[in-house]
């Protein structure tokens, strides 16, 4: 079956590259040099997977990512040109999975997109045994067949990223999981010490469940340890 890939970026040599390098691994790519014509993509094509530069001449990935975000769970991927915190900070509160600062390695990029792609599918396998994909803990379900969740018979919006971290504290409950045991099972690479990305899931899994930073409910942290969600 075919991977469909967005690619969107307003440099024309960087756009045709990614795309050269995504056609080499015969992912099939829908490539686009502004958001207008790219929102159309979205609401036409089935997507497995977004690559989207943050700055556009018409808006900007941001935009898009909210937009994705409304309807869809597929992993996308942020370009930054400018490696600053804050840009990497937006992309991941409005659901971004990853990002990857300007000039970078086409391989790297491919990299992540593979790693993208293999927790996306790891994770919405389903099982014979529906009972064995329900996880309940105190007024939260998860179902990993069809990657919902519930607290307090409330639906939660979670982007792939959000609901892998949030299914692995629940799987690992009682235990307290490291930054580095998060990182390497979630997004499966090497974790660096100044790399925040998952605290910044962690806070914006919380907002979403409603939870107070100081005194969580469900997702704790153990400071200079990790993160556990209590038996």
């Amino acid at each position: 079956m075919s991977i469909n890939i967005l690619v969107v970026d307003d440099e024309k040599e960087i756009a045709d590259l990614i795309e050269v390098y995504l056609k080499n691994e015969n992912y099939t790519v829908y490539k686009f040099y502004s958001a207008k014509e790219a929102l159309h993509c979205i609401s036409m094509e089935k997507l497995d997977l977004a690559i989207l530069d943050v700055m556009l001449p018409d808006t900007d990935g941001f935009a898009i990512c909210q937009k994705i975000r409304e309807k869809f769970h597929f992993p996308i991927i942020m370009l930054t040109a400018k490696d600053e915190e804050i840009d990497k900070i937006t992309g991941l509160t409005l659901g971004a999975d990853d990002y990857i600062t300007k000039p970078f390695r086409p391989l790297e990029l491919i990299a992540r997109v593979k790693a993208q792609l293999r927790r996306f599918t790891k994770y919405n396998q389903q099982d014979t045994e529906e009972d064995e994909n329900i996880i309940a803990i105190s007024g939260l379900i998860l179902d990993l067949n069809t990657r919902k969740c519930q607290l307090n018979e409330k639906a939660l919006s979670l982007t792939p990223t959000e609901f892998s971290i949030l299914r692995f504290l629940c799987v690992n409950r009682g235990r307290v999981v490291s930054s580095e045991e998060l990182f390497k099972e979630v997004w499966g690479e090497k974790y660096l010490s100044s790399n925040n990305t998952v605290m910044v899931h962690i806070r914006h899994l919380r907002e979403k469940m409603s939870e107070s930073a100081e005194n969580p409910k469900y997702i704790k942290t153990v400071w200079g340890v990790g993160y556990t969600i209590e038996k």
